[in-house]
């Protein structure tokens, strides 16, 4: 391998061919090198022994946390020595990286675009929002056991049509949501860390925490997970909600305590969600799993050829924009504002 290149280290795979190639192309840049080690203790040794010295990118994927572990600490400590000055994550959450541990280390990091993944989430937010508001899993679950709608039949759903729609993360995916449900006929509010421009609203309507809480007929989350956002909605927000809401979760499990979710499906304050991810994946609660009104899908919002394509292209992109430029595309929202330096 040539010393006078950098190295990019990947970790996890990258598994479409368009996507594949483009990384291979990078080989007129970097040397690109894999770990040897498969769990977060060996990984940790072979940081400190040397054997990424020279690295100066990082492409991962959300899967590869079984190899490295969380990304924090010691390990972002051991990365920074080896020479790491950007982690390009392939995903909108990154969760898994401690971000202020990475800007004190001068390691910038990246996402996947909205505009990557958004059209896929947002799809699948909308199934849920529709199985949950019309009551179709009953009458699913009844069918495939040959009983037709059930006996009794499934109560009566609702439609989209005239209904207030409360998106609580005003991102890509939650914008992209937006103009779908819109087309239902749905009113869209909306509560987010800023008030966005009325090009980017589109007619949805800015309100606060607890007013989108006590106005929507349906609460669809969409923010990242973060220390403030952990846990953010529990059996306080549940109890705000209209009598008979509708939550739908396509985020990170970790922003909605599910125990309380299932408390506020019992007594009837919620009367269903519809979910992509959980608190603990791949264990879900079992009061979710028995509970025939709750839709649930096991994290599939970007699980299509395209989107999963289009993602790992991006992250491709961030990487050469790195070795090119010194800059990410994307960076993360806490570190829009951090000196190359």
């Amino acid at each position: 391998m040539s010393e006078s290149k950098p190295k990019v280290l990947l970790l996890g795979e990258i598994e479409h061919s368009p996507a594949q190639s483009a990384y291979n192309s990078l080989s007129w840049l970097a040397d690109l090198i894999t770990p040897k080690s498969s769990n977060p203790a060996d990984f940790l040794e072979e940081c400190r022994s040397g054997a990424f010295n020279g690295t100066k990118a990082v492409y991962r994927t959300f899967h590869s946390v079984s190899i490295t572990g969380r990304i924090e600490g010691e390990v972002v400590k051991a990365l920074a020595e080896a020479g790491v000055r950007f982690i390009a994550h392939n995903g909108a959450g990154y969760d898994q990286i401690d971000i202020p541990a990475c800007t004190t280390h001068k390691i910038h990091v990246s996402n996947t675009a909205p505009l990557a993944l958004s059209a896929g989430t947002a799809d699948t937010a909308l199934f849920l929002l529709l199985g949950a508001l019309r009551n179709f899993n009953p009458s699913l679950l009844s069918l495939r056991s040959r009983n037709w709608r059930g006996t009794p039949p499934a109560a009566l759903g609702h439609d989209p049509s005239n209904k207030t729609l409360g998106i609580l993360g005003m991102g890509g995916i939650g914008r992209n949501l937006a103009s779908k449900a819109a087309a239902l006929g749905m009113s869209i509010i909306y509560h987010n860390r800023r008030k966005l421009s009325a090009e980017e609203e589109r007619g949805a309507r800015y309100v606060g925490f607890e007013g989108l809480l006590s106005e929507s007929d349906v609460v669809s989350l969409n923010l990242p997970l973060n220390e403030k956002t952990k846990g953010m909605i529990g059996k306080r927000e549940f109890g705000k909600m209209k009598k008979g809401a509708v939550v739908v979760n396509t985020a990170r499990g970790g922003v909605m305590d599910e125990g309380a979710l299932v408390e506020a499906l019992a007594q009837g304050q919620i009367s269903s969600c519809g979910l992509d991810v959980y608190e603990n994946e791949p264990e879900i609660h079992p009061g979710l799993i028995d509970n025939p009104k709750v839709m649930l899908l096991p994290h599939m919002g970007t699980w299509t050829e395209e989107t999963q394509t289009e993602m790992e292209l991006w992250n491709i992109g961030n990487v050469r924009s790195a070795l090119e430029t010194g800059r990410l595309k994307s960076p993360v929202a806490e570190q829009a504002d951090m000196s190359d330096e």
